[in-house]
């Protein structure tokens, strides 16, 4: 009976690590994909992409993609999920943050949102674990999480000097989007809503401003910025940094918790940091070298058991 005992115990410990190890792999997988999407839109805004033609890239294909899928499974409830729930999702984690995520460029140099945004999500994911998820915080979790946000802040700090009415305006923005990035990983763990139909509804759902899009913007502006251009905007955006990135993140989420999941989005900074160095020629300054370093060692510590 002891070895029997025994044995089902370290068979749990080992489906618990793989598990973990699974979610270890999505996180980091949704925060570079997401950190693609940045360089994509730093590539875009440069040759006259507006944000809400990025967002139309980065929403619409695969809305169009995977609307079979939801048609299939069911519109009526929406793969059941349901209807208010599906659009506080999307609210929170969809096209509506985005678009709002966007405005903010418009007043702030792209970094900005890098930092600020993903910092306001590993906190507003702490809190809300703790406060309305009831999960345990560790001391570890919580000095990784200083930590992070520290890096990101060191990463942010040459920029702080050129921040006028604007620039605040332009980061309070980032705030709001962080925190409700925060709101849509707390609510997929309390509606145990399975990373595929998270995927599958927000992108679908985001299929209803399209004509709104056609109808007050219209398709001539994207067109004239040529083919090539906008492929690389639908990979970016409607691939990478869209269904695929929230498909993984969800599953992190499910996985390891929102408070241990939390900590991904904080490490897209760094990322971005790395792919503007290797795809935009754009090589990091000594400060972001360091809050690169700072946040690894953030997310070392996030991600220990104790």
């Amino acid at each position: 009976m002891d070895q029997r005992t025994s044995g089902a115990d370290a068979l749990n410990r080992t489906n618990d690590t793989s598990q973990a190890l699974l979610g270890v792999v999505c996180g980091l997988s949704a925060a570079l994909f997401w950190a693609l999407g940045f360089a994509g839109t730093r590539h875009g805004l440069k040759v006259g992409f507006t944000p809400v033609d990025l967002l139309v890239h980065r929403y619409v294909w695969s809305g169009i993609a995977f609307l079979p899928l939801v048609l299939r499974a069911g519109i009526s409830d929406l793969c059941g999920i349901g209807w208010a729930r599906g659009l506080a999702l999307m609210v929170l984690g969809g096209p509506v943050m985005s678009l709002i995520s966007y405005t903010g460029f418009l007043f702030v140099p792209l970094g900005h949102g890098s930092v600020i945004q993903p910092s306001c999500a590993t906190l507003g994911g702490l809190l809300l674990a703790a406060v309305f998820l009831k999960e345990k915080i560790s001391a570890s979790r919580l000095a990784g999480a200083i930590v992070i946000v520290g890096g990101l802040g060191v990463i942010g700090a040459e920029s702080i000097g050129h921040i006028g009415v604007d620039g605040v305006q332009g980061d309070l923005i980032f705030v709001l989007t962080g925190l409700m990035f925060a709101g849509f990983g707390a609510l997929l763990r309390h509606w145990r809503v399975s990373a595929v139909s998270a995927a599958l509804v927000i992108n679908v759902l985001s299929l209803l401003l399209l004509p709104i899009y056609i109808a007050t913007v219209g398709l001539a502006h994207v067109a004239a910025i040529g083919i090539t251009e906008n492929a690389i905007q639908a990979l970016a955006q409607g691939v990478l940094a869209g269904p695929a990135a929230l498909y993984l993140f969800a599953v992190s989420v499910q996985r390891l918790g929102v408070a241990r999941a939390a900590v991904f989005p904080a490490c897209v900074p760094a990322l971005t940091v790395l792919t503007g160095w290797l795809l935009l020629g754009e090589p990091p300054t000594a400060l972001q070298a360091v809050g690169l370093v700072t946040v690894l060692c953030g997310f070392y510590l996030a991600q220990r058991q104790s």
